[in-house]
């Protein structure tokens, strides 16, 4: 009886060792391989936002710009194509550190009880269409704190909104981040900043012209229209810091940045 007893506590014990080691050790292996250069790029690169930190990553999927200090991308920019917006059933893998962010980007384990989401910046219901696409949204790089009613409410309408978008006028381009500044709250072991406001910029072509939308959402749920979150680019600008369209050519960057046109687009 007493060596059943010693068999069982052994066990037992090897179990919540071996649960601890998997909670706080264990990381699965990359998603894509950090020493083969994406082939092209896959975002338009005179559509790219400048980048304050010089710290550019190109995935196959979508491209970010990190920012060490806040241990958070910046900026996201990918492409959504109606094709990409498939149903497909994808099992939700581990979210892991990117292997191509050379400064390391943050563990997932920094949001474990912050109360905070792990918030997608290019949305994994995005990249159905591929499972490597689909894992490849779960690097660390490509989330961001986030309130749980905000990601789940006014964060999810606009991505629905984005997508119904795409279906009807086709190819968009799309650059989302929190707004990061100094003084921000901080969560888990490598402070990773909690942004106050978040903004996506979505652009499409029409012919030689481009037609551009930015918003610029506080980070709190609301029930008001999407519309009363439009900004310029200009405006986005000014809030981020980040340059947009700066390899555009300077009249047709003015032209875009200058207004607020909804009017191009159906909401």
């Amino acid at each position: 009886m007493s060596r059943n007893r010693i068999l069982y506590t052994v066990l037992l014990l090897l179990c919540v060792v071996s649960f601890w080691w998997f909670e706080n050790f264990y990381t699965p292996d990359h998603y894509s391989n950090p020493e083969t250069p994406t082939a092209g790029l896959p975002f338009d690169k005179q559509l790219l936002p400048g980048s304050t930190h010089g710290m550019v990553v190109a995935h196959d999927f979508y491209m970010l710009s990190y920012s060490e200090p806040h241990e958070q991308a910046e900026w996201v920019a990918y492409r959504l194509e109606s094709s990409h917006l498939t149903h497909d059933d994808r099992s939700r893998p581990y979210f892991i550190e990117d292997p191509k962010v050379k400064s390391k980007s943050a563990d997932w384990r920094n949001y474990r009880g912050s109360g905070y989401d792990r918030g997608h910046l290019c949305p994994a219901g995005d990249r159905r269409f591929s499972e490597y696409a689909y894992k490849e949204t779960f690097y660390t790089s490509n989330i961001v704190p986030q309130d749980n009613a905000f990601n789940a409410g006014i964060w999810n309408r606009l991505e629905k909104q984005v997508r119904r978008w795409c279906k009807r006028y086709g190819t968009l381009y799309v650059v989302t981040g929190g707004v990061l500044k100094e003084g921000l709250q901080e969560i888990g072991t490598e402070d990773v900043d909690v942004p106050e406001a978040f903004f996506k910029l979505i652009l499409r072509k029409k012919g030689n012209q481009y037609l551009v939308l930015a918003f610029l959402i506080p980070h709190e749920e609301s029930s008001q229209p999407l519309s009363d979150f439009l900004v310029s680019v200009d405006e986005l600008e000014s809030v981020t810091g980040l340059d947009f369209f700066y390899r555009l050519d300077p009249k047709v960057e003015n032209s875009m940045e200058q207004n607020v046109e909804r009017s191009a687009w159906k909401f």
